[in-house]
């Protein structure tokens, strides 16, 4: 599936498609992943901009990488392996 990488600001997640479920991860400049989570089709922008600075689920970082996906469950499932292989700082372990 597609795979795109933007600016992690509100112009940056505006230009994200909004139209399949996706797995995101929030990264910092150097590329370490603090964060990886999931967004169901119609809602990706909106739930990656409550990780913004300010926002109830602020997540520090540089750039927000998206992988699209044909369904939320398969988006789940590779959200779950990502999470347990990576451990970013910010996931609540062992979830």
């Amino acid at each position: 599936m597609a795979k795109k990488t933007v600016k992690n600001n509100k112009t940056g997640i505006g230009n994200l498609p909004n139209d399949k479920p996706v797995m995101y991860k929030i990264k910092t400049e150097g590329g370490t992943v603090n964060y990886v989570g999931r967004a169901k089709k119609g809602r990706v922008q909106e739930r990656i901009e409550e990780h913004l600075q300010g926002e109830k689920d602020y997540v520090p970082g540089a750039k927000v990488q998206i992988e699209q996906f044909g369904s939320i469950a398969e988006a789940k499932k590779i959200e779950a392996a990502a999470i347990k292989r990576i451990q970013p700082k910010h996931n609540e372990q062992g979830k």
